[in-house]
């Protein structure tokens, strides 16, 4: 009769194998219903019962000058889209937060390696880093506008300051998470210097890299409205925050709506199509989310 008792590399053997099937488990496309019912009908319903709620409210405050009816919004993005100044209206602030935060992303990355890796640096800037990101942006915009004067430069410098410490700090962040071992694994294979920062330093630090970067992205959106709110001047153009400037001057409810929801729009579409997929793939080059 055939011994059934196995031997502890057999066991060993098995265990293993276990262990990467586990680790290994096959996931298949989502299916058109899955998409569905995972990732689109979750905001649609969040939508539904925004706009449900808002008909409801609607005529139990009855008072358009507090709170516009649907039917009012929706004319005004109508008129705005039949004039041609719909668009106008996003790319100018568009146009300014993304070439403004990138301006943040070259100044804030190496500043926040400076901090991560000096010790003298870091003792001396560090707090200052973290003072700035807890001031709020709106503080900035009083000063660039007697520095600078009411133009592009006095927006792009309150970006910059509302940004660039988040970013850095982000980076900070990263960079104490790296586990030592990979440090001293990187030096013994002779990544030094401006190679290991490179080549290990900054992947291993892209998670708190990214939500840095996105954290600024928020700074930069919420700063350049500040200043378009604020420092509104006709030789600037038209963006989204002087829309809703000149709504509330003109006590404009429906175009304040229209405001609020394009610049909700605006952050909302720049995270999907640039931040959330960046998380994804950190994730997934991490082996944290499973490619579907």
């Amino acid at each position: 009769m055939a011994s059934t008792e196995t031997t502890p590399a057999q066991d060993a053997g098995s265990v293993e194998a276990g262990l990467d099937a586990l680790e290994t488990t096959a996931v298949g496309r989502p299916t058109l219903r899955q998409t569905l019912v995972n990732k689109i009908l979750p905001p649609v319903i969040a939508l539904g019962v925004v706009l449900a709620a808002w008909f409801v409210l609607y005529p139990i405050v009855d008072d358009p000058t507090k709170l516009p009816s649907p039917g009012a919004v929706g004319s005004a993005f109508k008129d705005a889209w039949l004039k041609g100044d719909l668009l106008g209206y996003i790319w100018t602030s568009v146009s300014r937060g993304l070439l403004g935060f990138f301006f943040a992303l070259l100044i804030g990355t190496p500043l926040g390696l400076l901090v991560a890796r000096v010790r003298f640096v870091r003792a001396a800037i560090g707090p200052i880093l973290s003072g700035l990101q807890s001031l709020p942006s709106v503080a900035w915009v009083p000063p660039a506008v007697i520095w600078l004067g009411l133009n592009n430069s006095m927006m792009y410098a309150v970006i910059l300051l509302g940004a660039v410490p988040s970013i850095a700090n982000g980076l900070v962040s990263g960079v104490d998470q790296v586990p030592p071992l990979f440090l001293r694994a990187g030096r013994t294979m002779g990544a030094t210097g401006v190679k290991g920062i490179w080549h290990v330093v900054l992947p291993a630090a892209m998670p708190g890299y990214v939500a840095g970067l996105k954290q600024g992205w928020a700074f930069s959106w919420r700063s350049l409205m500040a200043a378009e709110i604020i420092a509104s001047f006709p030789d600037l153009g038209v963006g989204l925050g002087q829309l809703l400037e000149n709504a509330r001057t003109n006590s404009d409810m429906a175009m304040v709506f229209e405001a609020i929801i394009l610049i909700l729009f605006v952050g909302i579409a720049i995270d999907l199509l640039i931040f959330s997929p960046l998380e994804r793939w950190v994730l997934r080059s991490r082996g944290l989310l499973v490619k579907s």
